[in-house]
């Protein structure tokens, strides 16, 4: 059997992965009249939208909707009450999550087109550092040669040593797609993943345990801040055991030694790992390309270069934080360079959302920043948020400004929808607003955008409804 005949491509911009950075590279890159290849192993979109952001975000819709129909069979809300629980067709809600994931990947590969980019789909492994050797899935074989090279490829779920994937032991990836809502769902990590799956999961009727070794859950949050969450898993029979570590499986589920050093094993009939992600580093010739490493990413400078000529790295792959929109604008601004523009990645801030019950954002610094002064205005003074039902859980907007000058450095928020919120507050911070700036904008009314404005009215002394 002879071997396929290599397709030999030569082209200005090589960018390897289709994820949120790679595909808005390619795009980027094409609008500028640059001759793009971009080769992906998978389904355009990368993580975030195949098998991360997108789907979590649909299966949490979905799972609030059920929440909100099953009480309303248990006890009248607002007046609405229905005769008997409502049924779930979990293959239907899974099939629909599809569909918006499917909806989405037909778009990305549409702007790219419209890009004149083209897309090879196969596993890509470098040779050198701007030489790709493609297999294709059609069974070809395509090498391209670049004069530059963007590398996109994401990370992956770290996999504990004694907790392999496979079986009953999975990852956020399985945990999109399982055939059945889990009776019984063992979560190992409270971080936002975690929470957030874990969240949707009770809500769509599996009994929920976490398990963290930290000694409360979203450590990576100020605890005012997570307190809300914290109340609404103790209010809904989430588990919670803090202090605590994972240390295999065991025959009914998940073995683990207490904060007080005690053995237990907790019955789970799924096991979910959520520990951090890594850089995808491996299997694609990364070794090959002499770029420079800082410590498990690759090392770049504030224009996403590495310490090869011509070759660039962005999102996931090159550091903290590992956010899909900030993979985007490492993109898009790579792409400018190339086609010879002026650029460097120096944001103010980039604005994270962990989609939990209530939802929290955070943007910039936090209250116990040096030389700052605060300001927080609650969620029940707020007429949007009583009107949602969403007044009473402890929500907030708290503004953190400079005691001198009053520029605006951070802004935080937990509550119903508050990640709509998260534009307003990175904008604020990036245009170098300062209080009075806030203050002087009128806020539409009713709208939970108003708490904002209190809140930065707060910080100055005179708030109105507070």
């Amino acid at each position: 059997m002879t071997e396929p005949k290599t397709e030999i491509v030569k082209t200005r911009v090589l960018v390897l992965g289709g994820g949120p950075g790679g595909y808005v590279a390619a795009i980027r890159a094409g609008q500028l009249g640059l001759d793009t290849v971009l080769v992906e192993a998978g389904r355009l979109g990368g993580t975030c939208l195949i098998r991360g952001c997108i789907p979590s975000k649909a299966l949490i819709h979905a799972a609030e909707q059920y929440a909100a129909m099953a009480g309303a069979a248990t006890a009248p809300r607002l007046g609405i009450s229905l005769a008997s629980p409502p049924s779930l067709d979990f293959a239907a809600t899974i099939g629909w999550k599809d569909g918006v994931v499917d909806r989405l990947n037909g778009g990305v590969a549409a702007l790219l087109k419209r890009a004149k980019v083209r897309v090879i789909a196969g596993h890509g492994r470098f040779s050198d550092a701007r030489t790709c050797h493609v297999a294709t899935v059609e069974g070809g074989a395509v090498t391209v040669q670049a004069e530059h090279v963007v590398l996109a490829t994401g990370s992956e779920p770290i996999e504990l040593p004694f907790l392999p994937f496979g079986g009953k032991v999975i990852s956020s990836t399985e945990a999109l797609s399982l055939p059945a809502v889990p009776k019984r769902l063992a979560i190992v990590g409270a971080g936002y993943i975690g929470l957030e799956l874990g969240i949707a999961y009770r809500k769509l009727g599996a009994e929920v345990t976490v398990v963290e070794a930290a000694d409360r859950i979203l450590p990576l949050y100020d605890a005012k801040l997570v307190e809300p969450v914290r109340r609404w898993l103790d209010r809904h029979g989430v588990a919670l055991h803090l202090s605590a570590r994972a240390t295999g499986q065991g025959r009914d589920g998940l073995l683990v030694e207490t904060a007080g050093g005690e053995a237990i094993e907790l019955p789970a009939d799924n096991i979910l790992v959520t520990v951090g992600r890594r850089p995808a580093t491996q299997g694609w010739g990364l070794e090959e390309m002499a770029v420079a490493k800082d410590g498990a990413f690759v090392a770049v400078d504030d224009r996403c270069a590495t310490a090869t000529r011509n070759v660039w790295a962005i999102g996931d792959l090159v550091g903290e934080p590992m956010l899909a929109h900030k993979a985007s604008a490492q993109g898009a601004m790579v792409a400018e360079i190339i086609a010879g523009r002026k650029r460097r990645f120096d944001p103010r801030a980039i604005p994270a959302v962990c989609f939990t019950e209530p939802e929290i954002v955070s943007v910039g610094q936090g209250p116990d920043a040096p030389g700052t002064i605060a300001g927080v205005f609650p969620f029940a003074a707020n007429g949007r948020a009583l009107s949602m039902e969403a007044g009473d859980e402890g929500g907030f907007v708290r503004v953190v400004a400079l005691e001198a000058g009053h520029r605006i450095v951070g802004v935080q928020a937990v509550g119903l929808h508050v990640s709509e919120l998260s534009a307003a507050f990175a904008q604020a911070i990036e245009t170098g607003a300062v209080l009075e700036d806030v203050e002087g904008i009128i806020h539409a009314h009713p709208t939970l955008g108003e708490a904002f404005h209190e809140a930065a009215l707060k910080a100055m002394g005179h708030a109105i409804h507070a």
